[in-house]
């Protein structure tokens, strides 16, 4: 199941999912000392009322009373709003489309956390995460087994020293083995729903969310040859291959329009009706680039690429260099956006990740 190489305590994130349940579940079973510990990283209150943070505690406790784990809760608001939140709004107002999540564990999940289970005297910390470690020379992270929701692409920012301590119970496993194993203890959890978009936003509308923290700034849309299109409510509010929401349908062939470019300086929407080929790009480069390994390659590769979560392997050159990366694709790439991260693997290994920063078309 797992390498028993952390003895004594784990403390365990537990989020009020089923996957951070069965994790825990596994680890006792296993015959880890586990503590249960609910991170409470981002205090919001539904339409009903209730906030989630409490909603999600009293799962938590439900598990843990159930599979008899002590559980307490740690308060990371201030370092989640400092360290994710700054630059989630900060990346939005440069016209770009960061990914929090990468951010909040890197940041938060495995560092902050890990840091506060050290002070307790744990060992080291376990997640519900779909990923595998291989430990066996240094520390190599693997695609959970489950292709369907591998969790690599949100790791790939972490390091060694962030990776020693850390166990993936349900890694090795697929999400029906987990709810199966939630079900057969009566965990209250077993059919839960699993979470979807970003914890601080939640199933809320993403426009209303971010009007609440960055002033809009509206400006003109405008098509590649320059000619007036529209108005646009904030560059904040698009992405690039978005179709939807432009409010532009009926002009010109009928056919439908597509995000294609920001220009931040000038606050005007760029866009595209019909032929999508203005939105491919040949190559990228980050800023910056973790490599899991801490080891950069001297020389350039071939590998595989993900440019957003859930996209298929994509055939790639890489040449590293002092800036990050540069990344040249075997086939044109649709949509590629800056902000997001460009994650790199060699078959089941996940090598690292960095921010896209450049989009050559």
């Amino acid at each position: 199941m797992m390498n028993q190489d952390l003895k004594n305590r784990v403390v365990v994130g537990m989020s009020g999912g089923v996957d951070s349940a069965v994790a825990a579940v596994r680890l006792k079973q296993a015959g880890y000392d586990v503590v249960g510990v609910f991170m409470k990283n981002w205090d919001e209150t539904l339409d009903s009322g209730e906030c989630t943070a409490t909603a999600d505690f009293r799962d938590v406790r439900s598990v843990c009373d159930a599979i008899d784990i002590p559980y307490y809760t740690v308060n990371f608001q201030q370092e989640y709003y400092d360290r994710v939140f700054t630059y989630f709004l900060n990346e939005y107002q440069n016209g770009r489309t960061p990914n929090p999540d990468v951010m909040c564990n890197s940041e938060i999940k495995f560092d902050a956390f890990l840091s506060f289970a050290y002070k307790t005297g744990a060992s080291g910390i376990a997640t519900g995460h779909y990923a595998r470690l291989d430990k066996s020379d240094g520390i190599r992270l693997l695609k959970g087994k489950d292709a369907g929701k591998d969790q690599s692409y949100f790791l790939c920012m972490l390091t060694q020293n962030q990776l020693k301590d850390v166990l993936f119970p349900v890694g090795d496993m697929v999400k029906s083995e987990v709810r199966e194993i939630a079900a057969k203890l009566n965990l209250s959890v077993a059919d839960k729903k699993d979470s979807t978009g970003i914890c601080f936003i939640g199933e809320r509308k993403f426009k209303q969310f971010l009007m609440q923290y960055l002033p809009a700034m509206p400006g003109e849309i405008r098509s590649l040859s320059g000619e007036y299109i529209g108005q646009h409510d904030g560059l904040m509010y698009y992405t690039l291959g978005q179709r939807r929401g432009l409010d532009i349908g009926g002009r010109g062939t009928g056919e439908r329009w597509f995000v294609v470019d920001k220009d931040v300086k000038n606050n005007i929407l760029v866009v595209v009706q019909g032929d999508q080929t203005p939105l491919y790009s040949k190559a990228l480069n980050t800023a910056g680039f973790n490599w899991i390994s801490g080891r950069p390659p001297a020389e350039p590769f071939d590998c595989t690429a993900k440019f957003r979560y859930r996209q298929s392997d994509q055939a790639v050159r890489v040449t590293p260099n002092e800036s990050g990366v540069h990344i040249d694709f075997a086939e044109p790439q649709r949509a590629v956006t800056p902000g997001q991260y460009a994650v790199l693997y060699h078959g089941e290994v996940c090598l690292g990740g960095g921010i896209i920063d450049q989009v050559i078309k």
